[in-house]
């Protein structure tokens, strides 16, 4: 078996998930017209966040809004679905992998927000858009270790300053094909938040109980997608063989001890309808079992998989078998079953 381990939990469940869409909506028809000159004037045509990526709308926070107040937002409102007692809240994890400085962490400045106790374990946890998925992974082992009673997942993402720097240096005289092919990936983010609380499921048997996954890693692909505070740049065609080939390795390896052949949804990392289309294809996934929020929030990152998840929550009905499929730049990948 090559690559890292599958894994079960004991004794979690996913006690709510709330997502928060940032309230200003960008079209991929507005960058199209700013950046429009400098794809005349390399022989591109407009449309192709459309037509490929399949991406109509993204979302940003308003100016003075910060990613933060969004998962301050997200976590407030998935504490009170969960009628969970802030005070009983062991541990929270910020997934983000938006930040406005390199320290303190992001979490520190959530927890005090929410309130939660001196006691609460607070830390940022970053594994690019895999984030979210290895929290809830972390949270549960916690959990059936005994050590907290109550997790809180987090995450909170803001698209707005590097997609205007990048629609900046894209619209500029100076901008060649392969700037904007480098630079593609980036306008394809979204903004938004989510967050989760997860406790016993022996407390809350009508909780939607965490059952388990596997992790694979192919770290060669470390370069093909790359950012930092001012800059992303992604070799698009690469990611998408390299994702692809992670995935498929993956679920050969998790049918040794998982049958993932008939779940009731397939809650993908929300990239684009080519990656969607690949990676079902390449599984053998019925694509209408796959929700899709890519089209009018883009990829929102981490986020996104709690985002997704969250808006099917009044569609799953009980027993239903939910499969969270989180893939992260470098390349990391991990599968997470729930049964509703």
């Amino acid at each position: 078996m090559s690559g890292n381990i599958t894994f079960r939990h004991q004794d979690t469940a996913v006690l709510s998930v709330t997502a928060v869409e940032a309230p200003v909506v960008v079209t991929s028809a507005e960058f199209d017209r700013i950046i429009g000159d400098s794809y005349a004037r390399n022989g591109l045509r407009p449309g192709m966040l459309e037509k490929l990526a399949g991406i109509v709308e993204r979302r940003w926070w308003p100016v003075g809004t910060s990613f933060v107040d969004g998962a301050v937002e997200a976590g407030a409102k998935a504490i009170a679905e969960s009628g969970v007692d802030p005070a009983r809240i062991g541990m929270l994890i910020n997934t983000s992998v938006s930040r406005e400085h390199l320290e303190p962490s992001v979490a520190v400045r959530i927890h005090h927000q929410l309130d939660l106790p001196s006691s609460c374990l607070n830390f940022d946890l970053a594994n690019a858009c895999l984030g979210f998925v290895n929290g809830i992974q972390l949270a549960a082992t916690m959990i059936d270790a005994g050590q907290i009673d109550y997790a809180l997942v987090v995450d909170g993402e803001g698209s707005r300053t590097p997609q205007e720097n990048a629609l900046r240096r894209l619209s500029a005289p100076e901008a060649t094909a392969e700037d904007l092919q480098r630079e593609f990936a980036t306008l394809t983010l979204g903004s938004g938040a989510a967050a989760m609380v997860l406790g016993r499921s022996s407390d809350h048997p009508g909780a939607h109980r965490v059952v388990g996954g596997a992790s694979r890693a192919a770290t060669q692909h470390n370069d093909l997608c790359v950012g930092d505070f001012e800059h992303m740049r992604t070799d698009t065609t690469g990611l998408l063989l390299a994702g692809v080939e992670l995935a498929t390795s993956l679920w050969k390896d998790a049918a040794e001890e998982f049958d993932w052949s008939d779940m009731e949804r397939y809650v993908v990392h929300q990239v684009s309808k080519v990656h969607t289309a690949r990676t079902a294809e390449a599984l053998g996934i019925d694509k209408e079992r796959i929700p899709l929020t890519f089209p009018t929030l883009g990829n929102v990152g981490p986020a996104a998989v709690a985002i997704t998840l969250a808006k099917e929550v009044e569609s799953l009905e009980p027993d239903d078998r939910v499969l969270l499929m989180g893939i992260g730049s470098g390349l990391n990948m991990t599968c997470l079953e729930l049964v509703w």
